[in-house]
């Protein structure tokens, strides 16, 4: 395959996946906005979210210094000035699916291009106004959609590979961006659940404490499709460090840090690269530091410093896999 093709459908599957996960993380913020919780509460979640992606210094300069939710809604869905806004990543996946569409089933060059002739008819519309919730649940749907068509009708050769590579490391990227913002914040009760009696040992707190951790940590869940899966797993209160765990260390949970590694890994191996390759390796040692340790080791180290370096990894192995796989040869 040409490495050029190869390019445009990796960032393809990377900006649909791109693109759910800030739906997941938007609808999360829109969702806990509605509890009662003071204006500085709110405001530090959605500045978080500027956070997760590095986009504080661009929002500042297009809204000035005051977050609030409507400016950061309207920069994150509408703004295709930034390059992590909804729209600019459903546009950025139709625009790649437009220059391979030889490499694509008919069905999947439709399901793209029709998921950004409908986002912008929504908008359009005043559908996103109206409803927020609804319309993150139809960009969630529509990446869905996208990655069912894939499989079901694309030959799954060289072409598909590069989609699901695009798709798992993006993931990984996007869920640890997630989980560091978000625990980062609750550091101080994380590392007190860490305490002398083990970290599954913590009881968490009482009252209406207690209450809002409830919320809080089952919001972060319900942004990854963890709600029903840490109640099938733990069959018990939620806890930050059982959700660290759940998010990172579970290989059998479609979204965690492991799960996303290994398909990683599978993947590399179908596009027949070299084994010992500086590609393959380095994917191998990242996967090795999330299959051979626990989160109470993790806690107890630092776990915002873990993350940090995994998504310094993560960037590392994209920039690997680019050379490896994706730019053309100067030969």
């Amino acid at each position: 395959m040409l490495s050029r093709t190869a390019d445009h459908l990796f960032w393809m599957s990377r900006y649909t996946e791109r693109a759910e996960n800030t739906a997941r993380l938007l609808d999360v913020n829109y969702q806990t906005s509605l509890l009662p919780p003071t204006g500085a509460d709110a405001q530090a979640g959605w500045r978080a979210l500027l956070g997760i992606n590095e986009l504080m210094p661009a929002y500042v300069a297009r809204h000035g210094d005051s977050i609030h939710a409507s400016g950061v809604m309207d920069f994150m869905v509408r703004d295709e000035g930034n390059p992590c806004s909804l729209m600019s990543c459903l546009r950025n996946a139709r625009e790649n699916a437009r220059a391979v569409r030889a490499a694509l089933t008919t069905e999947l060059w439709e399901t793209h291009n029709q998921t950004w002739l409908e986002a912008r008819r929504l908008l359009q519309e005043g559908q996103f106004e109206r409803d927020p919730g609804a319309f993150f649940e139809w960009v969630k749907l529509r990446s869905h959609l996208s990655r069912g068509v894939s499989t079901g009708t694309m030959l799954q050769d060289e072409a598909f590979h590069f989609l699901r590579l695009g798709t798992f490391l993006e993931r990984a990227d996007n869920t640890a961006r997630l989980v560091d913002v978000k625990f980062h914040a609750a550091a101080g009760h994380l590392a007190a659940a860490a305490g002398p009696g083990g970290v599954h040992d913590a009881q968490g707190l009482h009252g209406a404490q207690k209450d809002q951790d409830f919320y809080h940590w089952s919001a972060v869940l319900r942004s990854l499709s963890a709600f029903e899966v840490y109640r099938k797993v733990y069959r018990d209160v939620i806890r930050p460090e059982r959700v660290a765990e759940l998010l990172m260390l579970r290989a059998d949970m479609p979204r965690s840090l492991l799960a996303c590694l290994n398909e990683v890994i599978a993947t590399l191996a179908l596009v027949g690269g070299d084994p010992l390759s500086p590609t393959q390796r380095h994917a191998k040692k990242l996967r090795a530091s999330l299959a051979y340790t626990r989160i109470d080791e993790i806690v107890a180290a630092g776990l915002h410093t873990f993350l940090a370096q995994f998504l310094d990894h993560v960037n590392a192995l994209g920039a690997h896999i680019s050379r490896e796989f994706l730019l053309p040869s100067s030969a």
